[in-house]
C-alpha cells in the first residue's frame, strides 16, 4: 500500500547535471522521477535562507505546494576555511551571476591567490530536504577536502576541477562520475534521503 502513495516524485531542481547525479544515487527507489524542467509555471524559487536547511526547506515546500507530488530540494555549496566558510550559500553566484562556473573559479582562485596549501582546507555541503503529506524530513553530506591552484579535469561541474576530496589523489573532475556519484557530499546526502525514502514506498 505504501506505494500506492507517492507514484511519483519531484526533484526540485532545473540543473541537468544535478539532476543526473540524483537519478543515479536514487536509482531503483522510484521510477517516476521529475524535475523542475517538468513544471515551467513554477518558475524561479527564490533562495532568501541564511543557511543551506532553509533554502532546500524553501525550495521543498514551494514545489510540494504547486504540484502535490513528493519533493526532495537540495541546497548544497563549498565552504573554505580561510574564507570563512564562504562562498557558502552564495556558491552558485559566488561571482555574481548564477551558475557561471568559469567566473566562480576564477574568484575563489583570486581570493585563495596568496594562501598556502596548508590553508586551503574546505568541504562541500549537502542539505535535502524531503516533503510531502505529513512528512519533512531534512538530512546532510558533507565531504572535506582542499581547493588547489588550478583546474584539474573535465568532468562533473561547478567548482569539481578545484576540490580534492580528503583520501583522495584526484579532483573530483577526475574522479570520474562512478566515483564521484558514491563519495560526494551529494551521494552521502541523497544516499541518506534514499534510506528514508524507502522506509515510504
Amino acid at each position: 500500500m505504501k506505494n500506492n502513495r507517492f507514484s511519483s516524485m519531484v526533484i526540485a531542481t532545473s540543473n541537468l547535471h544535478k539532476l543526473a547525479e540524483i537519478k543515479y544515487i536514487l536509482d531503483g527507489v522510484q521510477k517516476d522521477i521529475f524535475s523542475l524542467k517538468d513544471f515551467p509555471e513554477i518558475g524561479s524559487i527564490r533562495e532568501t535562507g541564511t543557511s543551506f536547511e532553509e533554502n532546500a526547506l524553501l525550495k521543498a515546500r514551494a514545489v510540494y505546494q504547486h504540484t502535490a507530488l513528493l519533493t526532495l530540494a537540495d541546497d548544497s555549496g563549498l565552504e573554505v576555511d580561510a574564507l570563512n566558510g564562504a562562498p557558502g550559500i552564495y556558491s552558485a553566484r559566488f561571482a555574481g551571476k548564477e551558475r557561471d562556473y568559469p567566473a566562480n573559479n576564477r574568484k575563489l582562485l583570486e581570493d585563495l591567490k596568496n594562501i598556502p596549501d596548508r590553508e586551503r582546507g574546505s568541504q562541500f555541503r549537502c542539505v535535502v530536504a524531503i516533503l510531502g503529506n505529513r512528512i519533512e524530513k531534512v538530512v546532510e553530506g558533507i565531504v572535506r577536502g582542499r581547493i588547489i591552484h588550478q583546474l584539474r579535469g573535465s568532468g562533473g561541474f561547478g567548482y569539481d576541477p578545484l576540490f580534492i576530496p580528503e583520501g583522495f589523489d584526484q579532483t573530483y573532475a577526475e574522479l570520474g562520475e562512478a566515483v564521484k556519484n558514491r563519495i560526494s557530499h551529494r551521494a552521502i546526502a541523497f544516499g541518506k534521503a534514499k534510506e528514508f525514502l524507502k522506509t515510504l514506498f
